[in-house]
């Protein structure tokens, strides 16, 4: 039987590598263009994203190592805090395990961690690791992901781009585009009347025909929602991406009652099958948008895609590049897929994980043929240039050799005649 024998984190040095898509240089459209978030309500926080702090965990990687030798490696988000977690928690769970029980491997993970987890940074620790093992299986068995899944339902895959310029979007051959909203309900009436404008001036770019979506980042309320959609109906906005917290799924009822022709999607900043089970039993969204570098991995992105399809409900998976393509060419229920601009300007297409990888295959004209991912495991051939940080090394640092006290005159070492003076002072 094949064990895992090694499990190594490591932690991506400077910007614009790896699974952290925020993690890019200044300038970038990701961070430094107007974009309404949950810090809008603060005017100091609304120029750069990177201010209030999107980028601060940064990439994070995890390697696992069988028996026989052979390797499965993701990357994700999560920085140092999840290498800390991995060695001290998590990885108890694998060592000595088979790598293919990953149902097995994920429910032990989970479960250990619901005390202080269920949501955020430890679900999204568990999807890297996740990742890395359905990476190793389909190595181990000399097969791409998506056949592990069950195969490809389609031979080619359709892309949409977010990015800043759906006109660009639409040339570069995507079949549509979305664009972050640039002003939140703190900046009133005129920031509405503003958001109006913009997105007239997209629609206008790319003609009335072309799917024109928005994303909304968390930022928005029900009065709002239902106020700017209201707005905005004379420019056929595909969908609205992510309007509410997700702390407030009932929201969601609200906006539907009050636009039933009109679709709302969210759910990129969910976690696990728990956490999507009120969003598709309410049936109040058109499009669930599951992250698989956060919400659990491939392991419980199929769950879920498979409670939403019992519902009808399509799944597009919220970015995560080949991780995602994956899954969606092997997903009948998971029409087309999202590309998240990596460029700074958002105008042409790269890597989604930068440099990270020498291979990562990327959309032309808008799409991939299944054939460009007939690779073992999801074929990514890590860069050996990569700029990897391995966890021991955060984890483990030399101590400091200080030097130790100086001595009395009697020998006795300072503190210690302190610790004795004090002692006796109190008696």
């Amino acid at each position: 039987m094949v064990q895992i024998t090694h499990v190594r984190t490591f932690v991506v040095e400077g910007v614009g590598s790896g699974g952290d898509y925020h993690n890019v240089k200044g300038g970038h459209w990701l961070i430094d263009s107007p974009i309404s978030t949950p810090m809008s309500g603060w005017e100091k926080y609304r120029s750069s994203r990177t201010s209030w702090g999107i980028n601060v965990l940064g990439s994070f990687c995890v390697e696992v190592e069988a028996s026989n030798g052979t390797k499965g490696f993701a990357t994700g988000f999560g920085g140092p805090p999840a290498c800390w977690l991995v060695k001290q928690h998590f990885e108890r769970f694998l060592i000595g395990a088979d790598p293919r029980n990953t149902n097995s491997l994920f429910e032990q993970m989970y479960r250990a961690s619901m005390f202080y987890g269920r949501k955020g940074l430890p679900v999204a620790v568990i999807s890297v690791i996740d990742l890395a093992l359905w990476d190793l299986k389909g190595k181990l068995w000399n097969e791409p992901v998506y056949r592990l899944l069950g195969g490809n339902t389609r031979e080619r895959l359709n892309f949409y781009c977010t990015g800043p310029e759906p006109a660009a979007a639409k040339e570069m051959g995507f079949v549509g585009a979305k664009v972050p909203l640039p002003y939140g309900p703190d900046q009133g009436q005129a920031g509405l009347r503003k958001n109006v404008g913009f997105l007239t001036k997209h629609r206008e770019s790319v003609g009335p025909d072309f799917p024109l979506r928005v994303d909304c980042y968390m930022s928005l309320d029900v009065p709002y929602t239902i106020q700017l959609v209201k707005a905005c109906e004379h420019l056929d906005i595909d969908w609205w991406e992510e309007c509410l917290t997700p702390d407030d799924p009932d929201g969601f009822e609200r906006i539907q009652r009050a636009h039933p022709t009109v679709k709302f999607t969210t759910g990129e900043h969910e976690y696990s099958r728990y956490g999507f089970r009120k969003l598709i039993e309410g049936r109040n969204l058109d499009i669930l948008q599951p992250d698989v570098m956060w919400v659990g991995g491939m392991t419980e992105l199929q769950r879920i895609s498979a409670m939403a399809s019992a519902y009808d409900i399509p799944v597009v998976p919220h970015a995560s590049g080949p991780y995602s393509y994956h899954f969606v060419i092997s997903q009948p229920n998971s029409p087309f897929q999202e590309y998240l601009a990596n460029s700074p300007d958002g105008k042409s297409v790269l890597p989604v994980f930068g440099d990270l990888f020498t291979n990562e295959p990327i959309p032309w004209k808008g799409y991939l043929e299944v054939h460009e991912l007939d690779q073992p495991g999801f074929g990514l051939d890590l860069n050996p240039k990569a700029r990897l940080i391995s966890g021991d090394q955060l984890l483990h640092p030399r101590p400091p050799k200080g030097l130790p006290p100086p001595a009395t005159d009697d020998g006795v070492l300072k503190d210690d005649a302190a610790t004795s003076e004090d002692i006796k002072s109190r008696h």
